[in-house]
């Protein structure tokens, strides 16, 4: 069996979307998965190196890491409405300089901060440090992704969602792009359709299967929130959205990229689809 390598974040929804793989639900077929969860950034970072057969990024990395990799049709986060949330204390006044706290340079999350405030002195932490940086003064404001977006200290308000931001510099009617899975360039495209396939059917089965497989995540700890918490963000972040990118989810992707381009973050301006996995591929082959 060939060893495929995929690394996913340890955060509920990139969990929920591969554990019906891992657990055995989704036929893997010649190939033998082995996992492992890093921090969103760490992800990005690894991504640049090539580190992993497949790996979740953040759609704000992917122009970077183009030629060395093609994007997955599955497994995607997007916000509609919802996504990361710039905090403060609760009556704080922030200056145009202020510190902030973000999860990574790399993040979509902060591609679309720095260009909604580019005075402000940026310092980089894990994500699930960021709210004590902010209650601890270390900085003015951070950026809640992931999970800490549900729960946080009542010390705390919402300056501002990056979803306003994202609407303002994209539009009405886009989602905004979060994170999704890469696949290496180097794996042959006939495997490469078959790993996506495995991917998609896997997410699928996750998403058709909520109820069952958030119960079992849950009793193995294998998720930090709790089973109402988990039932929102998966509702957010992991549903029917997520089997298969949608016209209007690559619509949204290139807009991301567009606006990263146009403010100096991407050399050129891309389309998703180009670099995605071409699946109609097997029809034209063995037609």
């Amino acid at each position: 069996m060939k060893k495929i390598t995929i690394a996913h974040s340890p955060d509920a929804d990139d969990i929920f979307m591969y554990y019906a793989i891992k657990f055995g639900w989704v036929s893997t077929g010649d190939y033998r998965f082995e996992s492992l969860a890093l921090d969103i950034e760490t992800l990005n970072l690894e991504a640049l190196k090539g580190s992993y057969d497949i790996t979740a990024i953040s759609f704000g990395l992917y122009p970077k890491i183009r030629d060395e990799y093609a994007i997955l049709n599955s497994a995607v986060s997007f916000g509609e409405g919802y996504g990361p949330k710039l905090i403060k204390l609760k009556d704080k006044k922030l200056k145009r300089n202020f510190r902030v706290a973000l999860s990574g340079a790399n993040t979509t999350n902060a591609l679309l901060f720095k260009i909604a405030y580019p005075e402000a002195r940026v310092r980089y932490y894990n994500f699930l440090d960021i709210e004590n940086a902010v209650l601890n003064g270390e900085v003015d404001a951070g950026v809640l992704i992931h999970e800490s977006i549900l729960n946080y200290s009542d010390k705390l308000e919402v300056e501002r969602e990056l979803w306003d931001i994202w609407r303002e510099l994209a539009g009405d009617g886009v989602p905004l792009p979060l994170g999704g899975m890469a696949i290496r360039r180097s794996i042959p495209l006939t495997k490469a359709i078959e790993l996506q396939d495995i991917i998609q059917n896997g997410v699928r089965v996750a998403v058709n299967n909520r109820e069952m497989l958030s119960k079992m995540l849950l009793q193995r700890d294998a998720v930090r929130i709790d089973d109402e918490e988990l039932e929102k963000y998966l509702s957010l972040y992991a549903n029917s959205e997520s089997v298969e990118i949608s016209e209007k989810q690559f619509e949204a992707i290139d807009k991301l990229f567009e606006i990263g381009y146009e403010h100096g973050f991407f050399d050129e301006k891309i389309s998703a689809k180009a670099f995605g996995v071409p699946k109609e591929y097997i029809d034209y082959r063995f037609s």
